[in-house]
């Protein structure tokens, strides 16, 4: 028998609906249910490696840890990773399906992944008690309809009821809610049973007439109020906009990071774990501004498109502020197209991010790197040269070679050498994404600036989160009724 499921839309992006349905997994697995989060379509140049080899965004990866299963590719079929601004790679079960594809071709071929999103959640269903299912940013674009695998047209074609989330912290929550009802097709607003207002700051009694209100207007049950769940901010983001995010203040901090934010930047939770360690202060550096003269170590994070970011990095100016930093005894770190910015040079002879192109790189590392259409997609484990252990996972479309290389910053567990050192040993690439993930890595590097002993446990701190996440949706919504409501 199919499991039953849930769908959680919302009336905009970030609103609340990936740590809605994260914590909702902890909370119904804690029960003992076997629980499947699902996003029929994501878009986000934050990804994962899942247990079955393929690659799915960064939130679902979460979701399945909080449902306390491996991740898997059916649970993002597709994944969406801009490339430009009108462009992105297209990830289907896992894989690539096209890169570069311009958004109106991407709308035509909707049609063509719905039987792909389909039989991922099918095969969910087979395996679980209950699927969640997350939607995209908001049920009301309308004019997104035709063909939509991510909200609604999902929900219309699987059949599955619909909770809509509204974020009242950024206003208007009324006039969402009900604008949404207004603009939806009579048979889409018919799957929403119900919704949920998030992100709520003050006295929740103070809004029980806009429920009413709401309710009223929609004729969807009401089904609570969730306040602002400020430990948000200890989970990994999957959106940009979390780079918008104030940080508190580390008086404390004994070594300064700073990151330079580029347009197409991925992956940047790579770096969410230093950013927890009350020693590191880790400052985001957008166009416009220096790079602080006093870091100690200049991370360059991954990139969807490093050809067009290590131009963006040069027309920013951080060029000439890396260079300076390697000359006063400055360390940089390059992660994944970070490294490839470090070599020599960078070479798409395939057009994988755009036109053939070759283009001389920052030349702080003595390598070169061919953007090459094979994508390396696999989690890795070894030993850096310094001898600390790691575990992490490797995801680019590059081959990098050159005399640097026989520096290898690691090793991997079959021996293989992997990433590269500068001659002055002050500049790093590796390919390793979540090396700072690793207690054991983190707490190296830490030395490596006198910083003292890591104190975060991160996996540690990460399930605590999910827990009080958990704790936190059962005492603010009826978890019964939620199941009551999924078919």
């Amino acid at each position: 028998m199919a499991a039953r499921a849930l769908m959680v839309q919302g009336t905009g992006s970030d609103v609340g609906k990936s740590l809605i349905v994260a914590g909702l997994a902890r909370a119904f697995a804690l029960r003992g249910l076997v629980v499947r989060p699902f996003k029929p379509q994501n878009m986000s140049n934050n990804a994962a490696v899942a247990a079955d080899g393929g690659e799915i965004g960064r939130v679902q990866a979460l979701q399945a840890r909080a449902a306390q299963v491996a991740p898997s590719v059916h649970m993002n079929p597709v994944l969406l990773k801009p490339q430009s601004e009108i462009g992105a790679q297209i990830v289907v079960q896992g894989r690539v399906f096209v890169s570069g594809a311009k958004a109106a071709a991407y709308q035509q071929m909707k049609g063509e992944l719905l039987p792909f999103v389909l039989d991922s959640f099918a095969r969910l269903r087979r395996e679980a008690e209950i699927v969640l299912v997350e939607g995209a940013g908001s049920a009301a674009e309308v004019n997104l309809r035709a063909n939509d695998i991510a909200n609604m047209g999902f929900a219309r074609a699987a059949d599955v009821p619909v909770v809509l989330i509204g974020d009242i912290d950024r206003g208007g929550v009324i006039a969402s809610l009900v604008g949404t009802k207004a603009v939806l097709a009579p048979e889409d607003a018919a799957l929403i049973r119900g919704f949920i207002v998030n992100k709520f700051r003050g006295e929740a009694a103070l809004f029980a007439s806009g429920l009413e209100f709401i309710a009223k207007a929609t004729g969807w049950e009401a089904l609570g109020v969730v306040p602002y769940f400020a430990d948000a901010r200890l989970l990994p983001a999957e959106d940009a906009l979390a780079l918008e995010q104030n940080r508190p203040g580390k008086p404390q901090a004994r070594v300064r990071v700073a990151l330079p934010i580029l347009p197409h930047i991925a992956n940047f939770d790579d770096l969410d774990p230093l950013d927890a360690e009350p020693a590191v202060d880790l400052v985001r550096v957008r166009p416009g501004a220096a790079l602080p003269g006093d870091a100690d170590l200049i991370v360059l994070a991954g990139s969807k498109a490093t050809i067009a970011d290590l131009a963006a990095l040069r027309a920013a100016g951080f060029d000439v502020d890396i260079a300076a930093h390697v000359r006063r005894g400055g360390m940089v770190l390059g992660l994944c197209g970070g490294y490839q910015m470090l070599g020599r040079m960078i070479a798409d002879p395939g057009g994988i991010e755009g036109p053939p192109a070759a283009v001389e790189g920052l030349g702080l590392i003595d390598v070169a790197t061919t953007l090459i259409a094979d994508k390396r997609l696999e989690k890795v484990s070894g030993t850096t040269r310094d001898g600390a252990p790691f575990a992490g996972y490797e995801m680019h479309m590059g081959l990098t070679q050159g005399p640097d290389c026989a520096r290898p910053f690691a090793r991997r567990a079959d021996g293989s050498p992997e990433g590269a050192v500068s001659a002055n040993g002050r500049v790093i690439g590796t390919y390793v994404h979540g090396l700072f993930a690793d207690d054991r890595q983190r707490a190296a590097w830490l030395a490596r600036f006198a910083a003292g002993a890591a104190t975060v446990g991160y996996d540690a701190s990460i399930e605590r989160t999910l827990d009080t996440l958990a704790a936190h949706l059962h005492a603010h919504l009826d978890l019964d009724r939620l199941l009551t409501l999924a078919r």
